[in-house]
């Protein structure tokens, strides 16, 4: 029975794994000066996602390259956010993130732009599953506070249904119609 068990649990496993997708975005070979020398190591950042509106990063550092990659996975699956798409394709609206120095935009794109961002930014969008975005990024390159501020970013976004849950009003009070006047029926009619 207990052989069983622990059969379903690593066929969960596998199947989560599945689910989701994930970018190595950086690795570094890091270096501990100590008496009899240096001991090298490496670190590793990789964002996760499901290519559904969660995404997730996780940093790890071990001696052996794989075993990084691996720690990293991991943390990055605990430390998923969801993310409220439109579309399923687009973000809502243009939303500015920022972590130390690293500063990004990223606004929201009609369909068939594909995902205009460079570097960390552009792995985290594509795990997050944004097909039409235009993303940049401001003041550092460090793939660090890049993806941190990416998350920041996408942390502030906020989707109709959210904001028109907290006024109290219903969303098609908060979202603007393009045929704000008469309807095509009633000024056929007119």
């Amino acid at each position: 029975m207990a052989g069983r068990e622990d059969n379903r649990r690593g066929k969960r496993e596998e199947q989560e794994d599945n689910e989701f997708i994930d970018r190595l975005v950086h690795i570094n070979r890091v270096a501990k000066t100590v008496k009899g020398g240096r001991n090298m190591s490496f670190a590793a950042l990789v964002i996760v996602g499901d290519e559904k509106g969660r995404v997730g990063f996780g940093k790890g550092k071990a001696r052996e390259v794989p075993e990084a990659i691996r720690k990293a996975t991991e943390e990055a699956k605990k430390t998923m956010i969801r993310v409220p798409l439109r579309e399923g394709r687009t973000l809502h609206h243009d939303v500015r993130g920022r972590h130390g120095a690293g500063k990004i935009v990223m606004r929201s794109a009609p369909p068939g732009t594909g995902v205009i961002a460079g570097g960390p930014m552009r792995a985290v969008l594509e795990c997050l599953g944004v097909q039409d975005v235009v993303g940049k990024s401001v003041g550092t390159s460090n793939p660090y506070n890049m993806v941190r501020a990416t998350f920041d970013a996408l942390k502030r976004m906020e989707s109709p249904r959210m904001i028109a849950s907290k006024r109290g009003k219903k969303v098609g009070d908060i979202v603007s119609r393009r045929n704000d006047g008469a309807s095509a029926p009633d000024a056929i009619e007119a």
